[in-house]
């Protein structure tokens, strides 16, 4: 894993910092049609703290909010009100190409089908989010496969996504969403789509994940996700506003 600067930077005084918490966010709100008579309010008024090499579980019934607050804290989207902190820094009103840059080099991100591209290849699969940062396309490709091999799937690489199962397309979402060495894993309802033993995988592979550094994000009703012992928070989520459990 590539070692980082700190976004929003600082410099060594020889004096102990207090290093602030990874993700923050503020008495965040985000409404759909903001103003018009359909007007809806998805997030209502919520404050979170998310610590580092932690695994933080959103847990909560469809349409309780869970994909809008991961959306939120992943700049996929911006908040109607409320400000959103990443290592002290505050997200919410940057300009689109720095929010961007952020995204790619800090977020990795597994959706809920996974959303892999049919007719290419798993390894091209695994490559695209690296290509808008214009990496040595020899280096880039030496990195999707070392990810390939980590996680059993090398022998598929020339393989088009739509032959693969669905514990072997779960695997090449994880190896898509780290090419870019993520510090921050988001994971949207990841074992909807899978029997107990293929999600019993995928928490192996979160606490290595976590062992490595990384931070994890997942949303989740899964009793198998939300009791596991690889979970450190699980945090309640109700018609847009939180219930610590």
């Amino acid at each position: 894993m590539r070692n980082r600067a700190p976004i929003g930077g600082g410099t060594c005084t020889g004096k102990s910092l207090i290093e602030p918490p990874l993700i923050q966010l503020q008495n965040v709100k985000k409404a759909f049609n903001h103003g018009r008579l359909n007007e809806f309010w998805a997030i209502r008024g919520v404050d979170l703290t998310i610590e580092r090499q932690r695994v933080t579980v959103l847990k909560g019934p469809s349409g309780s909010g869970k994909t809008t607050l991961l959306s939120l804290i992943g700049v996929l989207s911006r908040p109607t009100s409320g400000r959103i902190l990443l290592n002290g820094r505050n997200l919410s009103g940057l300009p689109e190409r720095f929010t961007t840059k952020i995204r790619r080099e800090t977020f990795g991100f597994i959706f809920q089908r996974f959303n892999l591209i049919e007719g290419i290849s798993l390894l091209e699969n695994v490559m695209l989010p690296a290509y808008p940062q214009g990496r040595n396309r020899r280096r880039l490709e030496a990195a999707a496969l070392a990810l390939l091999e980590r996680f059993d799937l090398a022998d598929k690489r020339h393989n088009p996504v739509e032959w693969l199962s669905g514990g072997e397309a779960q695997r090449a979402a994880i190896c898509r969403a780290l090419i870019n060495e993520p510090a921050i894993l988001i994971a949207d309802e990841p074992t909807s789509n899978l029997d107990s033993r293929l999600s019993a995988a995928f928490l192996t592979i979160i606490g290595e994940l976590v062992g490595e550094g990384r931070t994890v994000l997942l949303s989740s009703h899964d009793p198998l996700i939300c009791e596991s012992d690889k979970v450190h928070r699980v945090v309640g989520i109700q018609d847009g506003r939180l219930m610590e459990e």
